[in-house]
């Protein structure tokens, strides 16, 4: 069959043959088994209700293997033979172009070059799923071949409830993933109801189609590395930062010091993942051995070279091992999966990368305990290291989180609410006050055509609708619009691209909706093919995550979700292709909500209408939140914001004199 046709038939009538286990492909760790003997046999049935009953004899033992094997049902057997990747939109089988750009970023987030466990469907993370298995890839592509611009497909945590009459102005797919009864929200509540194939988790991007490969954080990280440096006033050149994790999104902090033009020491336990980004070019040179990496660091800093060195092994050792060698850190962070730490997010420190997986399937109470036991090390090296002057951050990752709960000594002797940890956030210091107060996030694009040529007019476009809006910018934003420009000028040579053609740049609302609509003239020309608007749920406006996008909010109300949830049925209504929101993400299960978009220019008035609605309120209902919580930065945007639009009128607060409380 061609690929179109395999497309349109969905999940077969008649069985394909099963597929060997590709050992050759980074796969998910084994999960904990967790479920009852009751609890497997509905996890099977629930499997095998995707399946023609004729089948069920066959597949049965099959998908009971999996289930002892891997600890979930992934299906493998009805992977796809064909190559998975974001193919130009015209080839895909589709009556509603929007759906075939949906198709295309699915298989984005699958490709090989893009997807932490490809065959696990998982897209970053450890644990970031776009489906729990196969079936629901293949029944979902099929609908999205058969949708019109008059249905709306509804996707419960990565199963496709099926297509509903809507109408064209209605988002073409709506999205949840995890989103479960609070008090089933903790960490074994996904492992447990994850296994019985009735929940996922979404992480951000990964669940809801708009990932673009470890391009979407090299951006965000080269801000947060700048403006590190810039709070300590040292220049990165010859300075050091030191971090740890090359998978998924972590795998850009090596690029992004490169870019920064610092010196980055990025520890992995992983052999594949640190290979593959080193085969990739995202980092210069792989260490093994501690002693060599202290020579090598130390040459590095002598000659003020810009590099990325990866050292295979734990990150806990190297900090140990520079304290011991008094090697000056300056900017130091972390960035392991620990909304993740029981099941392959964390790796503790003195044992195998190999024994660590098989403790963590055989024995979890035991790897829990390595694990906490690693984190209490890892946070007494890092002290250490902070009383010498380096400038640690918390990545969003949950590290101080998971630090706190394992009892190591991260908190503040004089802790105050919303600074309850020695560490800040990077959000509380760096991205909150810097950009997201000021409406500042990762807006992104993908040119569906598949044309390097069209991301190329795309960046002189963004760049020249940038440099233009600079010129009357107030000072406040001068910063944020330079380091912008600067990004988008060297995107091309720092080739950023990994699958899809797509770019990321931070931007206000002002700077998206321009860019947005110059996208949309230029299509409506035939310069470029059509193109696909989105940005990271870690945005001004999009998630509610008290330890991370919120923790600069600090009136109490970091622990709600209101914004998150308000974001995504206004971005519905206003004019969105797609739009998700979920449980779950960087920080971990149950501790965020987040909401994301997508959507397809097409070059029609109509799509002009929508973007203009659309990326207005989706940034500035964040920007009103933080104003709200008195954010100074925020205050002075969304007076902006109303200047620039009359039918806007958000509440101000007023502000009180401290001394009336002392």
């Amino acid at each position: 069959m061609t690929f179109q046709e395999h497309i349109l038939q969905g999940i077969p009538n008649e069985l394909p043959n099963t597929k060997p286990y590709d050992s050759t492909i980074n796969h998910a760790p084994k999960r904990k088994e967790i479920l009852t003997k009751e609890e497997k046999n509905l996890a099977l049935k629930n499997a095998l209700r995707y399946f023609d009953p004729k089948h069920h004899a066959t597949l049965l033992p099959e998908f009971s293997e999996e289930l002892e094997n891997y600890g979930r049902i992934y299906m493998y057997r009805f992977r796809p033979e064909y190559k998975m990747y974001a193919r130009p939109i015209e080839d895909y089988p589709a009556n509603s172009k929007q759906a075939a750009a949906i198709m295309l970023m699915i298989q984005n987030n699958l490709d090989y070059a893009v997807a932490q466990h490809p065959h696990e469907l998982i897209t970053y993370g450890g644990n970031g799923a776009v489906f729990s298995n196969w079936a629901q890839y293949l029944l979902t592509m099929k609908y999205l071949a058969e949708m019109t611009d008059e249905q709306t497909l509804v996707m419960y945590s990565g199963h496709p409830m099926g297509l509903f009459p809507s109408h064209k102005d209605a988002p073409r797919v709506v999205v949840t993933n995890g989103m479960m009864i609070p008090n089933y929200s903790k960490p074994d509540d996904w492992e447990k109801f994850n296994a019985l194939g009735v929940t996922q988790y979404g992480q951000m991007t990964a669940g809801s189609y708009m990932y673009i490969g470890p391009q979407g954080i090299v951006h965000g990280t080269t801000i947060t590395v700048l403006n590190g440096f810039r709070k300590i006033n040292k220049s990165p050149k010859g300075h050091i930062f030191v971090t740890s994790g090359l998978g998924g999104m972590s795998g850009a902090q090596p690029k992004a010091g490169n870019i920064a033009g610092c010196i980055t020491v990025c520890a992995e336990v992983n052999p594949k993942i640190t290979q593959v980004r080193l085969d990739q070019g995202w980092i210069d040179e792989k260490i093994t051995d501690l002693d060599d990496l202290v020579s090598r660091v130390k040459q590095a800093k002598d000659k003020q070279e810009t590099i990325s060195l990866a050292y295979l092994g734990n990150v806990v050792d190297v900090w140990e091992k520079f304290d011991e060698a008094n090697i000056q850190i300056d900017l130091g962070s972390d960035q392991t999966s620990l909304h993740n730490p029981w099941a392959g997010g964390y790796y503790p420190a003195g044992q195998s990368f190999e024994a660590s997986n098989k403790m963590m399937a055989n024995n979890p109470e035991l790897f829990k305990e390595k694990v906490q036991q690693s984190l209490r090390r890892h946070a007494d090296a890092i002290n250490k290291h902070t009383a010498k002057e380096t400038y640690f951050f918390d990545y969003g990752n949950a590290f101080l989180l998971e630090a706190s709960r394992a009892g190591a000594n991260v908190m503040s002797e004089n802790p105050t609410l919303g600074r309850e940890f020695k560490y800040p956030s990077y959000v509380q210091d760096i991205m909150g006050p810097m950009c997201f107060d000021y409406g500042f996030g990762p807006f992104r694009w993908v040119c569906t055509s598949g044309n390097p040529e069209d991301l190329q007019k795309t960046d002189d476009i963004a760049c020249q609708v940038l440099e233009e809006i600079k010129k009357d910018s107030p000072k406040d934003i001068q910063q944020q619009m330079a380091d912008n420009i600067q990004w988008i000028k060297g995107a091309q040579e720092n080739k950023l691209v990994v699958g899809s053609q797509a770019r990321i740049l931070y931007a206000d609302a002002e700077g998206r909706m321009k860019i947005a609509k110059a996208f949309n003239d230029a299509i409506a020309k035939g310069d470029i093919g059509y193109v696909v608007l989105g940005r990271d749920h870690h945005d001004v406006s999009g998630t509610d995550s008290p330890y991370r996008e919120t923790s600069n909010i600090y009136d109490g109300s970091r622990f709600t979700a209101d914004m998150a949830i308000q974001n995504v049925i206004g971005d519905s209504f206003r004019g969105a292709t797609w739009v998700s929101i979920h449980n779950g993400g960087g920080v971990g299960w149950g501790e965020v909500i987040n909401g994301g978009f997508g959507m397809v220019l097409d070059g029609s008035s109509d799509a002009e209408r929508r973007l203009k609605s659309m990326l207005f309120w989706d940034v500035n209902n964040g920007i009103s939140r933080r104003s709200w919580a008195r954010n100074e930065g925020a205050v002075f945007a969304i007076k902006r914001a109303m200047e620039y639009e009359p039918n806007l009128k958000v509440t101000i607060p007023n502000l009180v004199d401290d001394n009336l409380l002392s």
